[in-house]
């Protein structure tokens, strides 16, 4: 049976940095920095038969914004619809439903987004970004 979970206490916080540290956008998270963006962030962990097999995350004021972030289903489970469910959940949460600007990045996902009514920024020239390294 597949489940999500809002439930923190119910995360692998060591399966999650697993597979995080070798992913192009998170390559070389630490288990601290990852426990600390779950301390920090709405999470979402996804379960089959509560063995977890996904997660994601949201950063959000819970008004105006919230951006989407680590969203992956493991590869073993990929190709069954999962991780339409995870984001049928993040966008159903009631917590959430007040969230007027959804924002996110992704490479090679951009079809399971739209799905959900995610489009390229209207006006990509006013977005700014500064990396740290």
């Amino acid at each position: 049976m597949i489940s999500v979970s809002t439930d923190k206490n119910k995360l692998d916080i060591p399966f999650i940095q697993h597979f995080l540290k070798d992913i192009y956008w998170a390559a070389g998270r630490t288990m601290e920095e990852v426990q600390t963006s779950i301390d920090h962030s709405f999470c979402f962990g996804i379960y089959l038969d509560e063995k977890q097999i996904g997660f994601a995350r949201v950063i959000t004021d819970y008004v105006v914004f919230a951006y989407v972030m680590d969203v992956f289903i493991t590869e073993e489970h990929r190709g069954k619809g999962y991780s339409s469910i995870l984001i049928d959940a993040m966008m159903k949460e009631p917590q959430l439903k007040q969230v007027k600007i959804w924002r996110l990045a992704t490479a090679d996902a951009h079809f399971l987004y739209e799905k959900f009514g995610f489009r390229l920024l209207a006006k990509p020239e006013r977005m700014m970004e500064k990396i740290r390294k």
